[in-house]
């Protein structure tokens, strides 16, 4: 078994219990979602644009991709194309010109001629006392002085401050395995977020960072607790309204399916299979 865990695995089990085992353990799918179908296109042509030279990453370049790299994303994941009608000219160019306009934002933030990242959708992961902390960062910066910027685009707005947590989180997350990977602390973290046209930076400390492990810790724990008695309570909040899964939850008068064979591997291990069960005679 290889204990796995990811900025939006943790964040689930934060958020609610039954939301992680219905993702980890029954793999449950959601329907697809334009909003996440859009950010993923945005991401990919904001990735493919540093492919440029300096000199010609222009907004007209960047919008010049939108179209093949959505196509791109249909071949990999067809079920996509149900989010946009493509017998209809005007649907098609209003889905478009919104990812057009979200990367027009974003030149009016960063400038991507005077940007060379070191690295872009970069897996990292490492080792924490047998956890091993794995992720994708959008894109990392290191000037020639060695100091590290780890940049996140949101193709959202940036949230209250209620919810500002949970993003900052995310990027601490990726800091601190960078720190244990690399052995030195990320100067800055950056959020940039599309929506509405701001970026949110951070500086963390070494400090900081060790809260993160301590809280990772702490989680796993619960999780492994969650997983050895097969207790995923739910946990009511406002973001169930945007729950996919809210038929299947008790809280809101649903029945969660039985739980599967070696749910507990499931849940620990999730690239982990459930076990073959044999056919009766």
């Amino acid at each position: 078994m290889v204990a796995a865990l990811s900025p939006s695995r943790a964040a689930d089990f934060m958020q609610c219990p039954l939301l992680y085992r219905f993702r980890v353990i029954d793999k449950l799918p959601s329907p697809p979602s334009a909003a996440a179908a859009r950010g993923t296109l945005v991401h990919a042509v904001l990735e493919r644009l540093f492919d440029l030279p300096a000199s010609a990453r222009t907004i007209e370049a960047a919008a010049a991709m939108v179209e093949p790299q959505w196509r791109a994303l249909l071949e990999g994941t067809p079920e996509l194309a149900d989010l946009v009608e493509e017998s209809d000219p005007a649907a098609v160019a209003s889905w478009f010109g919104d990812a057009v306009s979200l990367i027009e934002r974003w030149f009016t933030l960063e400038d991507p001629t005077r940007l060379e990242p070191a690295e872009r959708e970069l897996y990292v992961e490492t080792d924490l006392d047998g956890l091993l902390l794995r992720g994708y960062v959008d894109r990392l910066d290191v000037a020639p002085t060695g100091e590290i910027r780890v940049v996140d685009y949101k193709t959202g707005r940036s949230p209250s401050e209620l919810f500002e947590g949970k993003a900052l989180f995310q990027m601490k997350f990726y800091a601190l395995v960078l720190w244990r990977l690399r052995g030195e602390v990320p100067r800055m973290l950056q959020l940039v977020y599309l929506a509405n046209s701001e970026i949110v930076r951070y500086s963390p400390d070494e400090a900081d960072l060790l809260a993160v492990e301590r809280k990772l810790k702490a989680l796993w724990r619960a999780i492994e607790t969650a997983a050895q008695t097969g207790d995923w309570r739910p946990s009511k909040s406002k973001l169930c309204d945007w729950c996919d899964h809210r038929a299947l939850c008790p809280a809101w008068g649903g029945t969660p399916p039985p739980l599967p064979e070696g749910a507990a591997l499931l849940a620990l291990d999730p690239r982990a299979t459930a076990p073959v069960v044999p056919a009766e005679e």
